[in-house]
């Protein structure tokens, strides 16, 4: 027993050694790699980073001919440091469980890696430290994983309607046109006209517009069955792949993104802007708005009496 309470708290790398079997690989390791972030699911986590103490020991299968001194035919340390830094840049997240499983998903992924140990900890929230530590070997990386990480990313039309173009006659004709293009189709919308609550907060005012401009998405919605509302990542994608022409809900995504929009909600034309770069879209295309200050992004403008996109 006291054998067991030891390795539930040993480095990866004597765990590692304990279950390596009959068939004993080697392991390079990463020790107290220590990034300030901002993560966790509490109020009072969000705006403001933490320490997070990372431990990674990756068993690698063994190369029967000889090395060479050569650094390209091993698994590199950084490979294991960039595995972080991506998925810490990727979206902001609430739990340390998510945050292990994507890591070691992504360095299983190098054709050397056979199983990694992942723990993460938090510095700060306590007298000690709160953390995690999985566990994932080659086997465990499903087909649907391993695509959704290797696979080229879409690039989307994203199209931002007014108030009037929600309203518009044209509206159907501009989906349908939409649809038929076979590129993938993402909607935004802006803040409802009429007026909505105020707070004297900047922050509370903040999600108070984020969840009035998801009320004018439903308001969309309900024009034309076509447009499916989806506020995460995942559904954006599935959609993406999928044919589904997405109505964006951007309270989630906003929130949760380690570099937000400068932009507030109250200018959601410069609001779809920032989730188009995001995306890497095609091109962003405004109905019934001015086109906003954007680089490196392809924009038009369609007037709300324009029956056509093309």
């Amino acid at each position: 027993m006291s054998q067991d309470i030891h390795l539930a708290f040993a480095h990866p790398s004597e765990r590692a050694a304990a279950t390596e079997g009959d068939t004993p690989r080697d392991r390079i390791s990463l020790r107290d790699h220590i990034v300030e972030v901002e993560i966790g699911a509490f109020q009072a986590e969000r705006g403001t980073t933490q320490r997070v103490c990372f431990n990674v020991v990756v068993e690698v299968a063994h190369d029967s001919d000889q090395l060479d001194d050569d650094v390209d035919r091993i698994l590199s340390y950084d490979r294991v440091t960039e595995a972080i830094a991506y998925e810490l840049a990727a979206e902001r997240l609430n739990l340390l469980e998510t945050l292990a499983e994507r890591v070691a998903e992504r360095i299983l992924l190098e054709p050397q890696a056979m199983r990694v140990f992942v723990r993460i900890e938090k510095l700060d929230r306590g007298p000690g430290a709160l953390g995690v530590e999985i566990v994932r070997s080659r086997r465990d990386l499903t087909p649907g994983v391993v695509g959704h990480l290797t696979e080229e990313k879409p690039h989307p039309r994203v199209v931002y309607l007014s108030n009037a173009a929600i309203a518009s006659d044209h509206l159907s004709g501009w989906i349908d046109w939409l649809s038929q293009q076979g590129a993938p189709v993402v909607l935004c919308v802006g803040l409802p006209d009429g007026p909505r609550p105020r707070a004297s907060h900047a922050l509370a005012q903040r999600r108070i517009d984020l969840l009035a401009i998801e009320q004018n998405g439903w308001v969309l919605a309900a024009r034309d069955a076509r447009c499916v509302v989806v506020g995460t990542r995942t559904e954006l994608d599935w959609g993406m792949k999928n044919g589904q022409i997405s109505l964006w809900a951007p309270s989630k995504i906003v929130l949760d993104a380690v570099e937000g929009p400068e932009s507030q909600p109250r200018d959601s034309v410069a609001l779809a802007a920032w989730f188009a770069e995001a995306l890497e879209a095609r091109e962003l295309v405004v109905i019934g708005e001015e086109l906003p200050k954007a680089a490196g992004l392809t924009m038009r403008s369609v007037a709300v009496d324009q029956s056509a996109l093309d």
